[in-house]
């Protein structure tokens, strides 16, 4: 199928943006059409965990007809559900990256499931792995086996420390490649310290999302040339470039950054502060010059301006440690909701609050940002974290929640030509497996 064909997703409801009062516009009626600029693009994916499961899961947010192949057994990031939440009904991790999908449970290993397989790619348009290269040769799902027989395909792969190199085949997750490896971890890291950990999936979000892209453009190529292609980022690639501003320093000038300390920065305007509420807030006054001036006034100190301590960069970094302790004391004395009305009257002024999670869901601008998404399910819908782009002449709409182990098998083959007879061949072999 084609970039624009029809799609094949079952009948969902189309999610249109909240009114103005807050409520859910949803249209009840039901269609078959998927929105969204990826609309009648196939793709198939064979992910497991976060990071190819997140870029096949943009696209179908984008309004492609997402195929994930599982095992029989299933993703293993479905596990999350009983790491983090015992019998809790609900799997939000794997829902993020998994929703709008249709899934087909297929034993790789047998002839028959590898047959479906390459059925599937057949008729697709982007396939997205995450396996590992040795595991792919050995299915004969490698680039070069694909290529030869599906030219038109555009082959996306996302590894952990790219396809080159002694480590090609190596497991990694993002904690391991993505941050610490690739120097994250290292450069947030205060000497003598212990490195920090980072969030779920950081690594593996931002590298589907480069996915994403490489499959986008790589689609656009083929509209011109005809061809597919084999496109292919990896986590320590992703994240060398998240400290590109640190690695090109090191490059051309042979310098490397200090991690920053709050009571000795030498910009005192680009620093963190606590409010006397107790919440913290950050500075952003980069350009010295111009954001310094703003700062000494709204904390009611213009005469600073005149001071031969702080009137310039030079002598403001000298005496930083001075002047961010006294900044502290004027801080403490309001609560951040007072300060942010005293901020609002100085234009040059930027800042932003350190918000919790529980903060930022009630913060007006994450909404107005269209952060958010209702994804229809059985019942009515289900609020989550949307995809980070937006496409205001083709905008997307969930359709759906993350499927089951083999929710879509049936209606999957059947589409590939397989008859009621040979689907239950392959479901007795174990070739295939549905749910329910």
């Amino acid at each position: 199928m084609g970039p624009l064909g029809p799609s094949r997703v079952g009948c969902t409801r189309t999610r249109h943006r909240a009114t103005d009062n807050g409520a859910s516009d949803m249209n009840d009626t039901d269609t078959t059409e998927a929105t969204g600029p990826m609309r009648g693009v196939k793709v198939v994916e064979l992910g497991v965990w976060v990071a190819g499961p997140a870029a096949g899961g943009i696209l179908a947010d984008w309004g492609a007809d997402v195929v994930k192949i599982e095992p029989p057994s299933g993703d293993p990031c479905r596990l999350f559900q009983q790491m983090l939440g015992g019998d809790m009904p609900t799997n939000p991790i794997f829902e993020m990256d998994n929703r709008s999908k249709r899934g087909i449970a297929v034993d790789l290993g047998s002839e028959g499931g590898l047959a479906i397989a390459m059925d599937l790619l057949a008729d697709a348009d982007v396939f997205i792995t995450n396996l590992r290269v040795g595991a792919l040769q050995r299915l004969g799902l490698d680039h070069p086996s694909i290529a030869e027989r599906f030219p038109r395909l555009v082959y996306c792969l996302i590894s952990g420390y790219g396809s080159e190199g002694p480590d090609v085949d190596r497991a990694a997750y993002d904690i391991a490649a993505f941050w610490a490896r690739s120097g994250i971890a290292g450069l947030l890291t205060a000497p003598g310290g212990d490195p920090p950990f980072q969030r779920g999936g950081m690594g593996d979000h931002s590298t589907g999302l480069s996915a994403t892209a490489a499959v986008s453009a790589a689609l656009f190529d083929r509209e011109r040339t005809g061809r597919g292609q084999l496109v292919e980022t990896s986590l320590m690639r992703q994240g060398a470039y998240t400290i590109s501003f640190d690695l090109n320093l090191l490059l051309m000038w042979g310098a490397t950054l200090e991690v920053g300390e709050r009571t000795s920065m030498g910009n005192p305007a680009m620093n963190n502060y606590t409010a006397g509420c107790g919440r913290r807030f950050w500075i952003v006054g980069l350009e010295g010059e111009r954001h310094w001036p703003p700062l000494a006034r709204a904390v009611g100190h213009p005469e600073w301006l005149d001071d031969q301590r702080f009137a310039r960069p030079r002598e403001r970094a000298s005496n930083a440690s001075d002047l961010i302790g006294m900044l502290d004391a004027i801080f403490s004395t309001r609560t951040l909701d007072e300060w942010a009305e005293v901020f609002s009257e100085e234009p040059d002024f930027f800042w932003a609050p350190v918000n919790s999670p529980e903060e930022l869901l009630a913060d007006p601008a994450f909404h107005g940002s269209g952060a958010l998404v209702d994804v229809p399910d059985e019942v009515s819908s289900t609020t989550m974290v949307a995809s980070p782009v937006d496409f205001r002449g083709t905008p997307w709409a969930a359709r759906s929640t993350a499927p089951a182990i083999g929710q879509h098998t049936r209606e999957v083959l059947a589409e590939l030509g397989r008859s009621d007879g040979e689907i239950d061949a392959l479901l007795a072999s174990g070739a295939v497996v549905e749910s329910g």
